[in-house]
């Protein structure tokens, strides 16, 4: 019998062999400052594009205010418990009611994380005779909650929705003979490419298929639709979204997350969700605080179009120098390149380094082999200043990529691992 932990002992995994030469400057970064479009990374000033803070509520003044006082009057245990034993207040209804009637569904409840909440709600939605149909390129939370189906499950290309019917298909014959229902997953954004779930196609697919449909929708609430109400009011289908989801830790800029949908759906789930019937409730400071950002997100309508106009600046900027930008439909702005990921290191190193731009960078196993992904998030806190620096230094570390400047830095890194 071999030692439980002989395979990590062997093994670091496709990121975690790189570990020495990354951790604490590509992965584990260190941010100092408050939360901004320009922050201080080892002591130097950088354009801060991996901050999920769309809107720019983090550091508001009002926002703050209410943080403070909120913590003041709470402290930052009440309520102890679960919900449904001591942790339950009327502050946490009225959020839920004003959550529910901001993207229109009856009912809405809180979950403590938006990881864990889609986990459970996924869990919770489907039994052993359910089919789930799902997006392959659906975030980690919800292939986790898929993982815990004990029934079948299929998975449809990446948002094709011939794909989609084909399983479909699949799916309502399995069903036939199980005696159970369908779920189809999708999300409003697809938080890696930027592109928008094609929500209206499938939610069209319900004239001919009788399924179920649960939205992720964690980056187009707050930035998609007229009022911010997300991906589903962006595509006019908010009505034919059965589970709506999203996040406070991106628009909301804080902790937690909700789940919407009929009165009677949200009543069972309440019941139903392991990850909230076993688990603290919600902070007040964090419930007074969403309560606060929701507010600024109805009243401040031009906190996203400032989102919007640094979005367009810095895309269409992107795009008029030739960089390949995907097919991105939302605020998230992925930068493709070619190169290894010692390459990678080195380009991201000189533009952090040398050119104050923090980014996010993504490699294999996340994206294929070769690429290499520049993730950018911009936000209503960043300027025109900020999106023509930016835009320069992209066009310098592309020519030294092209070059082979960063693949000579780069042979250090491979010979170090030797």
């Amino acid at each position: 019998m071999k030692d439980l932990f002989e395979k990590i002992y062997r093994d670091k995994g496709p990121l975690g062999k790189w570990a020495s030469q990354a951790e604490g400057y590509f992965v584990f970064p260190k941010l100092e400052g408050q939360i901004a479009n320009r922050m201080k990374f080892r002591g130097k000033d950088v354009i801060t594009w991996s901050i999920n803070d769309y809107l720019g509520l983090a550091n508001h003044p009002e926002v703050r205010k209410v943080d403070a006082e909120a913590a003041k009057q709470y402290g930052s245990a009440y309520p102890m418990g679960a919900r449904m034993m001591s942790g339950h207040t009327d502050l946490h209804e009225k959020l839920q009611r004003e959550l529910a009637s901001f993207v229109n569904k009856e009912a809405a409840y809180l979950l403590n994380f938006g990881y864990q909440g889609m986990v459970s709600t996924i869990d919770a939605l489907v039994t052993k005779d359910d089919i789930i149909v799902y997006d392959v390129d659906a975030h980690a939370c919800i292939i986790d909650g898929v993982r815990l189906h004990m029934g079948k499950r299929f998975v449809y290309k990446h948002n094709d929705v011939e794909s989609l019917e084909k399983n479909l298909e699949r799916a309502t014959k399995m069903a036939e003979q199980t005696g159970g229902g369908i779920l189809v997953i999708s999300e409003g954004v697809f938080g890696m490419r930027g592109e928008q779930g094609r929500l209206k196609e499938i939610a069209a697919l319900k004239k001919k298929y009788n399924f179920r449909f649960l939205v992720d929708d964690a980056h187009g609430f707050g930035t998609l639709g007229k009022t911010g109400a997300g991906a589903g009011e962006e595509q006019g289908v908010q009505d034919d979204i059965d589970v709506y989801f999203a996040t406070f830790a991106k628009s909301l800029a804080s902790t937690g997350a909700f789940i919407a949908a009929d009165k009677e759906i949200i009543d069972f789930l309440k019941y139903n969700l392991r990850s909230q019937m076993f688990a603290k409730s919600l902070q007040m400071q964090l419930v007074a605080g969403a309560l606060k950002r929701l507010e600024m997100l109805k009243t401040n309508p031009e906190m996203k179009a400032k989102l919007w106009e640094n979005t367009n600046a810095l895309q269409s900027g992107l795009k008029n120098r030739g960089f390949d930008i995907g097919t991105t439909q939302s605020c998230v702005t992925p930068v493709y390149l070619k190169g290894s990921i010692p390459e990678a290191m080195a380009l991201v190193r000189d533009l952090r380094e040398n050119y104050g731009i923090f980014c996010s960078i993504v490699v294999y196993p996340v994206i294929p082999k070769g690429l290499i992904l520049l993730r950018l998030i911009p936000t209503a806190t960043h300027t025109l200043q900020d999106v023509n620096e930016t835009l320069d230094a992209f066009d310098a570390i592309r020519s030294r990529l092209e070059n082979g400047t960063y693949k000579r830095l780069s042979e250090a890194v491979i010979a170090s691992m030797e």
